[in-house]
Order: C-alpha cells, then sequence, then structure tokens
C-alpha cells in the first residue's frame, strides 16, 4: 500500500446501503433537510426507467408522505448541455433534488442542484473547483454498478462541439448516496456488463494514478476490484441474483469514492472522444480501449499491476491482470472493438487529437502518452 506524505479524501457525507431503501426516500430526505416537511421534489431520471416502472416506487412513495414530485424524464446518455438547462427549467421551485438512474442521471441532477441555487454559466465550470454554492440539498439514487456518480464531485457534459467536458468540485457531492439493489434487477446483461467494467477500469485507474494516490484511495480500491472481480459475471449472466447485484453496487460505490480521490487517466481520455463523437455508452468505450492502455502502461506500473493481480488470486504478476482483464472483457456481452460502433481508420486522427485535450486525466496516467500513442491505441482497438 501506498504512503502518501500528505493528502486530502473527500466523499459522499452519508451512505445508505439497503435493499428497498428507495421507497423510504421521505425519510432520508429529512436527515438532509432537518425536518420532514413536505417538499416539492425534483426527480431526475430518464425515460427508460420510466417506461420500466422503476420510477414509479420511488415517486409512490414520496407522493404518499405529502411531497409533490416534478418528474424530468429527459435525461440521454452523455448528457448535452442542453439537457442540464431543460432540467433546470423543470427544477423552478423545488426543494431537493433527488437524482434516480446512470450515471448521467446522476451528473444531470448534480448540476442542476447546483445552478437552481446558485445561477452561473456552465460552460465556465468546467475544469477543477470553478463552481460557486450553495446548491439544493442532493440524494443520488443509482440503477447501474457502474459510474460511482454517487460518491464522486465530478459531472461530465457533452458539449455542442462533441466534446466531453467534466465540472470538479466539492459541491457536487451529494448529502446521501441510496443503495437499493432492487433497483438493479431488471438491468440487461450488456449495461450490467458495460457498468460493471467501468467501475473495474475506476479501481484499476484510481490504483495507478499518479498524482493524489493514498493510503485510503488504495484500500477502497483493491476492495471494489475484489468484489467486481468476483460477481460481475455472475450479475451478467443471472440478473436476479440480489447477492450479486448488492455486490457489484458496492463494488462501484468504493470504486467511485477511490478514484474520486486518486483520480483516473488514460483509459478515461481515450474514451471520452469515442463517447462524444459516437455516442457510445460510456462504460463500453471505456471498455474498448482498456486492454490496449493497460498494455501500454504495463512498463510503467508493474508492480502496481502485480499488486492487483495478487489481490485477485492471480500470479502476481501484471501481466496476468492485464490477461485477465482481456479474458474479462472478451466474456461480456457488448461490442469488442471500435469498428463495431462505427469507429473507421479515418476518424483515428481525430480522436487521437481529442483525447490529447483531456489534459485534466492524461496528466494522472502512470506513463506519458505522445498523440502518436494515443493513435496507435486506437489502431489497436479497431
Amino acid at each position: 500500500m501506498s504512503l502518501a506524505a500528505s493528502f486530502t479524501f473527500e466523499t459522499t457525507a452519508r451512505i445508505v446501503c439497503e435493499d428497498g431503501a428507495s421507497a423510504r426516500l421521505s425519510a432520508i430526505m429529512a436527515s438532509v433537510t432537518g425536518d420532514a416537511a413536505a417538499r416539492r421534489v425534483l426527480l431526475v431520471t430518464d425515460a427508460g426507467l420510466v417506461s420500466a416502472g422503476v420510477t414509479d416506487r420511488v415517486t409512490a412513495a414520496l407522493k404518499q408522505d405529502g411531497h409533490a414530485v416534478v418528474l424530468f424524464d429527459a435525461v440521454t446518455a452523455d448528457p448535452p448541455e442542453a439537457c442540464v438547462m431543460q432540467g433546470l427549467a423543470a427544477a423552478q421551485d423545488c426543494d431537493v433534488v433527488i437524482g434516480l438512474g446512470g450515471g448521467s442521471s446522476l451528473d444531470c441532477a448534480k448540476l442542476i442542484a447546483l445552478l437552481a441555487r446558485t445561477p452561473q454559466p456552465l460552460e465556465s465550470l468546467y475544469g477543477i473547483g470553478l463552481a460557486r454554492g450553495p446548491r439544493l440539498p442532493l440524494i443520488q439514487v443509482p440503477t447501474t454498478a457502474g459510474t460511482g456518480s454517487e460518491v464522486t464531485p465530478i459531472a461530465i457534459v457533452t458539449t455542442p462541439d462533441d466534446q466531453k467536458k467534466g465540472v470538479v468540485s466539492p459541491l457536487l457531492l451529494p448529502d446521501v448516496a441510496v443503495l437499493d439493489a432492487e433497483l438493479t434487477l431488471g438491468l440487461p446483461p450488456a449495461v450490467t456488463a458495460m457498468t460493471g467494467v467501468d467501475a473495474m477500469v475506476h479501481a484499476i485507474e484510481a490504483y495507478t494514478s499518479r498524482h493524489r494516490k493514498n493510503p485510503v484511495s488504495d484500500a477502497l480500491a483493491v476492495a471494489a476490484l475484489k468484489l467486481l472481480h468476483a460477481h460481475i459475471e455472475r450479475a451478467v449472466s443471472h440478473g436476479q441474483d440480489i447477492e450479486a447485484r448488492r455486490a457489484m453496487l458496492q463494488g462501484s460505490l468504493l470504486a467511485g469514492m477511490a478514484f474520486a480521490n486518486a483520480p483516473v487517466a488514460a483509459v478515461h481520455a481515450l474514451a471520452y472522444p469515442v463517447g462524444g463523437i459516437f455516442h457510445v455508452p460510456h462504460g463500453l468505450s471505456n471498455a474498448l480501449v482498456l486492454v490496449p492502455v493497460m498494455r501500454f502502461n504495463l512498463p510503467g506500473c508493474e508492480p502496481l499491476y502485480g499488486e492487483l493481480s495478487a489481490h485477485l488470486g492471480l500470479d502476481g504478476t501484471g501481466e496476468a491482470l492485464v490477461d485477465e482483464m482481456a479474458r474479462l472483457v472478451a466474456a461480456m456481452p457488448m461490442a469488442q472493438r471500435l469498428g463495431e460502433v462505427g469507429v473507421e481508420r479515418q476518424h483515428l486522427d481525430r480522436l487521437a487529437h481529442d483525447a490529447m485535450q483531456v489534459t485534466r486525466l492524461l496528466v494522472n496516467n502512470p506513463r506519458e502518452v505522445s498523440l502518436a500513442d494515443a493513435r496507435a491505441l486506437y489502431e489497436q482497438a479497431l
């Protein structure tokens, strides 16, 4: 485990992990607002969860307890700026924001809660520590086990020119994260696979981050990777297995806590342009470039990969970790090559150029990445 001379660790103030907890959000809300008075609640989610009936139990419970619920269900994958502003308009006169869904819904909820209380131009917030507060009370309820957004101070938005940019501020950490494994039982195998690999990437990149790596994030990353590695295949093949679903949610949460404090690196930097330009789900974008980037990074972090390898019961070498991740990704029911999601060789120069703009993440990579390196990595993933 690493020894840091000094470090700062921040995370969500309260975490509730309990099957069925989404049915008692009123009591959880009262712990944030300080009383049980009726509130006007903005529920930020996506149309898919509404049509699947996932939002019904949440809205019914809130209304039964006297709260008015405003439903904003227009969140899309890799949410564009316009989506955030549309949600902000729906937040008029709301007292509390609840994000319900995958990372896109949770990220939108963060920004809506912030901008509804402290108006400021969204485009002025991209970067680290540029947001001003306060914000509305915020509760996050993930329905996927992947982004860990419920415990990160980060929100990712797609700009009009198809770039994915991040707002990074402690103000975006929610007041409460609610993990209810029952909400994830209906998650399709492909989505389970993509989001699960995403969470594993968070753990691996946090453990090998060149900046802000610390003993707390290390311990969380190891615990997360062990949970995720042990349960992802079960969760994918046996979607109604509540134990596997609970383990995936907890693993995602721990990985989120880790990378929120020891930031991710080149896998995410190369994945962002794929998602932004070709509208590929974030977890899948990560999975498509993961193995090439890990092989590229191996000379720069062999000891750290070796430690993770040993924690997973492998032979303790970095090569074994890379090979195991390659095996796991290949076993998942999802696209395996960039060419399967619309990327062609003619696109690689632009992808490489855009990836090199994500300096916020590239600086954390254990090995320096040049423009030529980025293009070669995309070529390997094609």
